[in-house]
């Protein structure tokens, strides 16, 4: 049996995969204690066994968590007392940033402050050149006096980059070493061990970032490694990364860099699955509605979107992790998101959002300000007795109280009314952010298929999908919970990087071939090591190239795992040329290439396919109907079905509701829905 857990914003999803089949649950997130709300999750699935929790958990082997918890501390402010050590003469890295500016002649923004303030950095007497030779020796004495600097100033974590130790890393080791000696029990991050990479922002930024992370992580690691382990789980516990694997919660925990994005990167790696099984491999926009955000992704030919320009925040404003990450776009629109109206009097719908605390005015947990969860309730799209399969009771009226004073008096609009139009209002936000990542770059939607992943995903979707002209909506069967089932999906994962810099006119073949070597060398320690017992394993060469003189390299797919000769050689020219036609549509076959970091990612394989399928119930289960209010029919009174006791390829006419105990289905007038054979559920228009 194995077990995967999403801690969002809202709600903490679990999947108890047994077998061929898969049992979904959702608890409240506890933010003031997470892993309480994941053991919550925990015990539900327990007694829906039949089962004490400390009996169903022994009988787990593997437990996957993804969380938010990361990204979060980035952005409340909450990370660890960080210092930052660089080359003597170079303070300004984290504050210059790579020098884009978003709007280069607006100069009312404040300029952004760095992650690091530079009271807490501090500049080391040493420098190593490009080639790796020493110009200017390690300055111990001074270095152990900037250390003592960091004591009095209660340092709780030390980020190193020194410049160019990716060439020679000795000055930024004796330093991990003096700082281990000066300052134990402090928690240190060497640049050159965790971010091999040329440019020296990204490699400070990704530096600080996870030193930051570390204290916390450690201990919320440490927290739920602990307490599954009281709780009777023996198993092994696994993490969710931002680029899209799983590894190690003690790895993790040693680089917490690669949590930041964990949880939204599992929802394309499921959507890319249940588009091929249930739309014949369509590409697919992949939409995860949570209660606080709406995150979306675009997989076309089967292929998982990655990028290396992965911001916290703001692009340029922000914070660049300096990782490659899967890339996922996100706007503040969710079931949690708060209906307001401005000085202007115009209607607005979030960023801001409710969460799980205290939530919507209808969970009755002390909100007070109207969301999309009670409009959506106040429509009769939502069964107030039914949340959560009737584990918890919505109030209703308290939901239309708050709505009528806050949103439909202002606007002079009928409770129904308003109800509609901010539902309306979160569509449009949702197919705005879906045209950035499609008709902005010259995809038509209409060729792809929607997936509607999330607990709130099934309110508008069919809207959404419809007015993009998607070739249709596909709501999976785990679709409520999409991220952890993708969780179940995922491989075993570690990325390894190592620069060497040579050109296709003068190609240094042996010192090329060693650095592939070792990379070779680590990835099959790592599959011995962590992947051990494996099905497969993958291992995948690329190389950070660019034609001369260009400033940014692009990622180029290697089709050999050494370049032995004038052939391999050729053969990774033409994959730079076809791979920089795709990204830029133009070649330049006559200029040399430049070569700068090799890379290699192994992947192994722990399960064939894609996820166990939910049980079908009995088929003369519960079919009702009750009012409805579309804006095209007003209230009107719909067929309601439930979700599990649907056969395969029956059609059901909307307007129609279509719940199970996770989610709910708006079926609009003028649609198709109908269960597939793999199991989700298929809406045509």
């Amino acid at each position: 049996m194995r077990l995967a857990c999403d801690t969002g914003g809202t709600f903490t999803d679990l999947v108890v995969e047994d077998g061929e089949e898969i049992r979904l649950f959702k608890a409240s997130t506890t933010p003031d204690d997470p892993v309480r709300g994941v053991l919550n999750a925990l015990t539900l699935a327990a007694e829906h066994f039949g089962m004490e929790r400390q009996a169903f958990l022994s009988k787990a082997d593997m437990f996957i968590h993804g969380t938010t918890r990361a990204i979060n501390a980035i952005l409340t402010g909450n990370t660890a007392r960080t210092a930052f050590l660089t080359t003597e003469g170079h303070p300004d890295v984290l504050v210059i940033r790579e020098g884009g500016r978003i709007e280069p002649f607006n100069f009312t923004v404040a300029y952004p402050e760095p992650y690091v303030p530079r009271r807490l950095t501090f500049e080391i007497p040493e420098r190593i050149e490009a080639d790796g030779t020493v110009h200017k020796a390690l300055d111990e004495v001074a270095t152990i006096a900037a250390i003592e600097r960091l004591k009095a100033m209660k340092v709780e974590a030390v980020g190193v980059c020194f410049l160019w130790s990716i060439v020679n890393p000795a000055h930024e080791i004796r330093m991990g070493e003096l700082l281990a000696e000066h300052l134990p029990g402090v928690p240190v991050t060497l640049s050159h061990a965790l971010n091999p990479t040329l440019r020296e922002y990204r490699r400070a930024s990704a530096t600080v970032i996870d030193a930051s992370l570390k204290p916390l992580m450690f201990d919320y690691l440490d927290s739920l490694t602990r307490r599954l382990r009281e709780a009777g789980f023996t198993g092994r516990t696994l993490m969710v990364t931002s680029g899209g694997g799983i590894m190690d919660a003690e790895a993790v925990a040693r680089a917490p860099i690669h949590s930041i994005n964990s949880g939204p990167a599992m929802a394309p790696i499921a959507g890319r699955f249940y588009t091929d099984r249930d739309f014949n491999q369509a590409e697919a926009i992949v939409a995860d509605t949570g209660g606080t955000t709406y995150d979306i992704s675009l997989v076309r030919d089967g292929r998982i979107p990655w990028t290396r320009e992965t911001w916290i925040g703001q692009r340029f404003r922000g914070h660049m992790t300096g990782f490659p990450s899967v890339d996922v776009k996100s706007i503040g629109a969710g079931g949690g998101s708060i209906a307001w109206v401005d000085d202007g009097g115009l209607l607005r719908v979030g960023p801001q959002s409710a969460g799980s605390t205290p939530g919507p005015v209808a969970y009755g947990k002390g909100g007070t300000e109207p969301t999309v969860t009670d409009c959506s309730i106040i429509l009769g799209y939502i069964d107030p007795d039914f949340f959560l399969g009737g584990t918890m009771v919505l109030d209703r009226e308290a939901a239309r109280k708050v709505l009528q004073v806050k949103i439909a008096e202002p606007l002079g609009l009928s409770v129904e009314e308003a109800a509609a139009s901010v539902l309306t209002l979160a569509t449009e936000k949702m197919v705005g952010a879906i045209d950035e990542i499609t008709i902005n770059q010259g995809i038509d939607p209409s060729n792809a298929v929607l997936i509607g992943g999330g607990g709130a995903a099934g309110l508008n979707a069919v809207a959404v999908g419809r007015r993009l002209g998607c070739a249709g909506v596909l709501i999976p069967e785990a679709g409520s919970v999409l991220s952890a089932a993708g969780a179940l999906m995922s491989d075993v994962t570690s990325d390894y990087a190592q620069m060497q810099y040579t050109t296709s006119r003068r190609f240094a073949y042996d010192q090329v071939n060693a650095v592939l070597d070792s990379l070779d060398a680590r990835c099959k320690a790592f599959a011995e090591g962590p992947g051990a017992g494996a099905l497969s394993v993958t291992t995948e060469f690329s190389v950070e190239a660019r034609y001369m003189h260009q400033i940014w390299e692009i990622e180029v797919p290697m089709t050999t795992s050494r370049i032995r000769d004038e052939a391999d050689l050729a053969a990774l020219k033409q994959a730079f040329h076809e791979t920089h036609r795709t990204i830029f549509e133009i070649t330049d076959p006559d200029s040399d290439i430049e070569f700068v970091t090799w890379r290699a990612k192994v992947s192994c394989k722990i399960r064939e396919g894609g996820t166990g399928r939910l049980p079908m119930e009995d088929v003369a289960a519960r079919v009702a109907r009750r009012p409805v209010y579309f804006t095209e029919t007003g209230w009107t009174n719909a067929e309601v079905i439930r979700f599990e006791t649907m056969p395969a390829n029956a059609p059901v006419n909307g307007p129609a509701i279509i719940e199970s105990s996770f989610t709910t289905v708006v079926v609009d007038p003028g649609t198709l829905a109908q269960r597939t054979d793999g199991g989700g559920l298929k809406v045509t228009f």
